[in-house]
Parts: C-alpha cells; sequence; structure tokens
C-alpha cells in the first residue's frame, strides 16, 4: 500500500509508521520535527520518507500532501494520528489554548483530508483518525476536557467527511491507555503537563476508573489497523475501539 501517516515523528503515529513499513508498505511520514522524523522513516525502512507537515498550517498541508503523493506515485490510505492534550482545568483553558486543541486535533485533520481526498477517491482508499475513549465512551476526564472536547469534534469531523465522500473508507479509532513503544515511539501525551495539577486529577481518573494501569499492547493496535487497511473497496469499518481487558 501507498500510506501517508501524519503525526509520525513519536509516540503513536511514529509506532504505526514504522509499523506498516516493515510490512512492506510504501510510507510517508508527516510532521514538524524533521529530525525526529528522518530518524522514524529510516526506522520504517528504504521504501519510507520524510515529508515535514505543519497541519496547523493550510498551505503546508497542502505541499506536503502534494509532495507525499507525488514520491508515492499515488495514495491508497491516510493515517490522522496528531494530536495535542493540554493539562488545564476547564475554567482555565484560555483562547489560545482552545484554538490550539482545534488546530491540531480538529481543524488539521480536515485540512489535510482536503488535500489528501483526491488522490483517496481515485484508488478508492482508506482515511483513518485516531481518536480517544474520551471523546465517546467516558465523560471528559478532569483536566482534559479541551482534549475530550476536541476529540469528540473530530468524530463528527469523521462522520461529516463520509457523508460527502461515500466512495472512501473513513475510520475512527478511539484508543484506550497505550504507552506506545520504546524510546522516541514512546508516548509523549503527557509531556509539559502541570506536575501539581497532574497530582490532583490523576487520583479522580483512577476514582473513576477511567485509568486502570492496564496499558494496550502496541502490537494490539497495529493488529486492529491492519484490519481496517485490509478492507477492500467494498466495505468499510466506520469506528473500532481498541482499549485493555478489564479483569
Amino acid at each position: 500500500m501507498r500510506i501517508v501517516v501524519v503525526g509520525a515523528s513519536s509516540g503513536l503515529g511514529r509506532c504505526i509508521a514504522v509499523d506498516r513499513g516493515r510490512r512492506g508498505d510504501r510510507v510517508a511520514l508527516l510532521a514538524r520535527r524533521t529530525d525526529r522524523l528522518t530518524e522514524a522513516a529510516a526506522d520504517a525502512g528504504s521504501d519510507s520518507f520524510a515529508v515535514r507537515c505543519d497541519v496547523t498550517d493550510e498551505a503546508s498541508c497542502r505541499d506536503s500532501i502534494d509532495e507525499a503523493v507525488a514520491t508515492l506515485g499515488g495514495l491508497d490510505a491516510l493515517v490522522y494520528a496528531t494530536g495535542v492534550g493540554n493539562l488545564r482545568r476547564i475554567a482555565d483553558i484560555d483562547a489560545e489554548a482552545w484554538r490550539h486543541a482545534f488546530d491540531t486535533n480538529v481543524i488539521g485533520a480536515s485540512l489535510v483530508t482536503a488535500a489528501a481526498i483526491p488522490h483517496l477517491e481515485a484508488t478508492t482508499g482508506v482515511a483513518v483518525y485516531l481518536s480517544t475513549v474520551q471523546g465517546s465512551l467516558t465523560p471528559p476526564w478532569p483536566g482534559l476536557g479541551s482534549y475530550a472536547v476536541s476529540k469528540a469534534a473530530l468524530d463528527k469531523l469523521v462522520e461529516a467527511w463520509r457523508q460527502e465522500h461515500p466512495t472512501v473508507g473513513f475510520t475512527r479509532v478511539s484508543v484506550g491507555e497505550c504507552a506506545g513503544g520504546e524510546g522516541p515511539a514512546m508516548t509523549q501525551f503527557a509531556d509539559g503537563w502541570d506536575a501539581e495539577l497532574a497530582a490532583e486529577v490523576m487520583p479522580l481518573w483512577i476514582d473513576r476508573n477511567y485509568m486502570t494501569g492496564l496499558l494496550i499492547d502496541i502490537d494490539e493496535l497495529h493488529r486492529a489497523l491492519h484490519a481496517v487497511l485490509s478492507l477492500t473497496a467494498t466495505a468499510s469499518i466506520p469506528s473500532v475501539t481498541v482499549m485493555p481487558r478489564h479483569q
């Protein structure tokens, strides 16, 4: 397959891109941090390459997709793995923080999709978006209000794209607690969080059974994505949830 993975410089996006490359796919890895992106592309294999992309910039989204597709020679799948989660009480989230969450988690996803959609329609391809159980299955976790709200908006965005472009297989993948891989492939979701606030809200997450301490093995996420990406043009999986099996 010819795949574009957005948010591929670290965390789950990097894990996904490297896994697809090692499965034999041709992979374009997109993200802002070119040094990490280049290293990830090398890990993914000789048929993988890095393209710088800032999802908060419309021209960058368009240009990076054009470059990726030109090098790949077409596009069979898009995976949008970019996401930010600011830890802040809902009353303390200012306009800048709200814009950052929506620019990255929602608007960027749509801008990238708009650039990719002619190519995906040409191949009756697949578009996959990583979401969270907070967007649909649980109430917003205290301290992560902007993240949950933006991911709920992403879920509706995926539905909107599906309605207007039915020949493309749009899939939302809601992910529970997952550490990712090792080293640069580990999740960096909590980087930069306020340690004092984290110490206050984490006991609430545990008490409400939102956070159990059980983690998804990254290979399980790979298997779920492989099932989605392996479907032919006659079928699609609108939504997948991958979460730990509670014992």
